[in-house]
């Protein structure tokens, strides 16, 4: 009996090691595991939803900041992954009339490419069915199937890489130097600047210039602020480029 008494205790001490082993290694597993391509698409495209106001701002100082508010939510999946943004800007008084509405896709760069997450603007081809498509009730938007169908001409492209550890940003990137067309305010081309933070904030720096490369126009997010320039026209912004707002 006394034999066998110790044959059990060494088998439960075996046993217990065993489990207190599996529980390290899966503990271990857990905090080692790499981020993944899709990891860092869906990390910025959580940072690109929600609401963001100039609100405070703009009652301060009503000659620079517009009172803009901007809502970005999830629209769709592509079959490939690539998550779908629907994106919208109005004046705060009237939300339900957006001046400026986009589709962002958000995916893995190309695998050629030095760059982590590809961000992409997209023009919607029947825009006035999408009016306020982030405040509907999920019944009331259009089908996952028509939102894909809908999604138009592509306009813009970023490229974000992932920071090292200790930076500012998490995730910055931009379009190429020769950026995209824009004929707001005497302009020919816009560049964007994008940078993703900590607690899903965002700043954005976006610049217009002519034929002769001189900078006409720029419109800047930085610390929870947007300031136009000119501040007289909201058009002013680089119309095909991220603007967030807040």
């Amino acid at each position: 009996m006394e034999s066998d008494s110790n044959g059990w205790s060494r088998a439960r001490g075996l046993i217990v090691k065993t489990l207190v082993l599996i529980g390290g290694l899966l503990f271990l597993k857990r905090f080692t595991k790499s981020t993944t391509r899709w990891d860092h698409a869906k990390f910025v495209a959580r940072s690109l939803s929600g609401e963001k106001s100039s609100q405070e701002q703009a009652s301060r100082n009503p000659d620079s900041y517009f009172n803009i508010r901007a809502l970005t939510c999830p629209a769709t999946e592509m079959v490939d992954g690539s998550k779908v943004l629907y994106s919208e800007q109005a004046f705060w008084r009237t939300p339900q009339k957006p001046f400026r509405q986009r589709f962002y896709m958000v995916k893995p760069c190309p695998k050629d490419l030095k760059c982590d997450v590809e961000l992409s603007t997209y023009a919607i081809r029947d825009a006035d069915e999408y009016k306020n498509f982030c405040d509907r009730p999920r019944d009331q938007r259009p089908l996952p199937e028509e939102v894909i169908g809908d999604v138009a001409e592509q306009l813009t492209t970023i490229h974000l890489k992932r920071c090292d550890r200790g930076k500012r940003y998490l995730y910055e990137g931009s379009t190429p130097p020769s950026g995209f067309p824009n004929l707001w305010n005497g302009a020919t081309y816009c560049t964007s600047e994008l940078s993703v933070l900590k607690n899903n904030e965002i700043h954005t720096w976006d610049r217009g210039y002519d034929d002769d490369g001189n900078q006409v126009l720029f419109a800047v997010f930085v610390d929870s602020c947007l300031r136009l320039s000119p501040p007289l026209f909201v058009s002013t912004s680089c119309a095909y480029t991220y603007i967030f707002l807040c």
